[in-house]
């Protein structure tokens, strides 16, 4: 039987994984820059949209290869089918849109 990790665990990874990608973001962010002519984005949908294909490659890749993000691995944690394989892709995206929807902040998707 497997050992499940605890809430505490659970939340450092959580925390560990949101400051990795808040880099991301920042990068990402700043390779289109050039493309506004320097300028911030303000309520574009499709800044929104892409920032969040951004953060679902950032996981994707990482859940499919090893099973573990950087916060994942500092807590000894993995996401792992039943089998003890790396999820894949379409498993990826299922547990991706899971965490948006029962996310409770509006962090790229505005009214």
């Amino acid at each position: 039987m497997v050992n499940k990790p605890n809430l505490l665990r659970r939340l450092a990874a959580i925390f560990y994984d949101l400051l990795l990608l808040l880099s991301v973001l920042f990068v990402a962010t700043a390779l289109i820059l050039p493309f506004n002519a320097g300028e911030a984005f303000t309520s574009s949908w499709l800044y929104s949209l892409y920032l969040l294909v951004i953060s679902f490659i950032f996981y994707g890749w990482f859940w499919t290869h090893g099973g573990q993000t950087l916060g994942l691995r500092a807590w000894k944690l993995c996401v792992l089918t039943i089998d003890q394989k790396p999820i894949s892709w379409r498993q990826a995206f299922l547990r991706f849109c899971g965490a948006m929807a029962f996310s409770k902040t509006d962090m790229f998707i505005k009214n």
